[in-house]
């Protein structure tokens, strides 16, 4: 039977993180609000207040709770992991206080399939551990997020390979350890037969940052946290081909599709955060001798705003659940409909965060529009996820190709199979003896 519930055991975890989420980490991101600073390992800050607190998580046994047992996670499906990440999501910091942070986790999943021992001693280890941060860099700066236009190749020269290209973008750089970078190894196939995955290190000759870019909100001539890297004759050994050469955008997607997921989760989380603003504002705030929740247009506002998180909640569990079944199945068709789920939550996400944002900015005012309080902050997390992970359009291709695989052409190709005067022939002549017998009745 259908069951919406949670199981006890569960659902007292899940109590436990609100509980530690809304009192401790929410308010490390008001004391510490800079975007790469969750990930600088050297900082006072991490040493003095994040390590004792992802110890605490430790304890709880939730650390890293997306990995498998016997990487030191709980092995929790999508749907377990989609109710933790909708309360991880309600503060920035909460991901890294957790062990979930992008580009890490997908990083160590990498690792973990590809690597061979040293290489998992080395980084995977201390990745899995929070002792070290990284880098995936796949975005270019003249292909965008299109692999097809991908220009930074790989040459193999005995038992190296030679990197030359720019990568763009490549998050948390100023602090990573290692890069996991896509290249093109074989410019003479398509991209999915002819990219790479290779390791390198922090410090390898020739990998230069070019500049470090920032998020909207950052100061311009401040380094951010996003690399625009240079490779210049960037030599590794061969076994720092994560998988087998050619494999590299089979790994990408793979990777991409659980990150993309969880985006959606915290976006669920976020969204949980600005209703609990809204309603709290309207039977705050007074206009013309009125609480706000006495207008009826303001009340429309907040009820398309639970509509549309109850929706978009809903959509995420239900794409989880089917990444969950397929990877218990194995059926191929039930993948093929796990991609066309987490493609079509990719695509919702931006709205409903932009959407909501929005009516919660528009409630409080100036007061909304301000540095004071966080809404333009999380409003703004709704364009950066349409173009992160794959921009917006390109999921909704992705869907609607799905859609189309399966579609059949109409018999009657000018009127198509539901036209009116067609079935109505199509249904006398079924039961024409009932009708006969109507007729004689009447």
């Amino acid at each position: 039977m259908w069951d919406f519930s949670t199981e006890p055991e569960f659902q007292a975890k899940l109590d436990w993180v609100a509980k530690f989420v809304k009192e401790e980490v929410e308010l490390i991101d008001i004391l510490f609000p800079g975007h790469g600073e969750p990930y600088d390992r050297e900082s006072e800050v991490f040493h003095k207040v994040i390590k004792p607190m992802q110890q605490k998580v430790r304890d709880q046994g939730l650390w890293a709770a997306h990995l498998p047992p016997h990487l030191g996670g709980m092995g929790m499906g999508q749907v377990k992991l989609a109710l933790l990440n909708e309360i991880l999501g309600r503060t920035s910091w909460a991901p890294m206080i957790f062990g979930t942070q992008a580009p890490d986790s997908g990083n160590a999943e990498i690792l973990a399939h590809y690597g061979n021992e040293r290489q998992k001693k080395e980084f995977l280890e201390p990745l899995l551990d929070g002792k070290i941060v990284s880098t995936y860099a796949m975005t270019e700066p003249t292909g965008g997020s299109d692999p097809g236009g991908f220009s930074c190749t790989a040459v193999r020269d005995g038992d190296e390979w030679v990197i030359n290209g720019q990568k763009w973008f490549a998050s948390n750089y100023p602090y990573a350890a290692f890069v996991i970078a896509m290249v093109i190894t074989d410019p003479d196939v398509p991209v999915h037969r002819g990219s790479s995955m290779l390791l390198i290190p922090a410090g390898t000759p020739g990998m230069e940052m070019i500049r470090g870019t920032g998020l909207s909100g950052e100061k311009l001539g401040e380094e951010g946290a996003h690399g625009y890297l240079q490779f210049t004759d960037v030599r590794v050994p061969a076994e720092n081909c994560l998988g087998e050469p050619g494999t590299g955008f089979a790994i990408a997607q793979t990777r991409l599709g659980g990150g993309r997921l969880h985006h959606a989760m915290r976006s669920v989380g976020l969204c949980k955060r600005a209703l609990e603003m809204m309603t709290e504002r309207m039977v705050s705030r007074t206009t013309r001798g009125k609480v706000l929740s006495a207008q009826q247009s303001v009340r429309q506002d907040l009820a398309d705003t639970w509509i549309q998180l109850e929706q978009f909640r809903l959509q995420v569990l239900h794409a989880a659940w089917q990444v969950d079944r397929s990877k218990e199945t194995g059926d191929p068709a039930h993948a093929e409909l796990a991609r066309l789920h987490i493609s079509a939550v990719k695509s919702a996400t931006p709205k409903t965060l932009v959407d909501i944002m929005y009516r919660n900015m528009h409630l409080h005012g100036a007061l909304g529009a301000s540095n004071e309080l966080p809404i333009i902050r999380w409003w703004n997390a709704g364009p950066v996820l349409g173009v992160a992970d794959g921009p917006t359009e390109a999921h909704k291709d992705v869907v609607a190709k799905l859609l189309l695989k399966h579609a059949v052409p109409a018999e009657d190709k000018l009127f198509g199979s539901e036209h009116i005067p067609t079935r109505l022939a199509a249904a006398r002549e079924k039961f024409a003896d009932v009708l006969g017998g109507l007729a004689d009745a009447k």
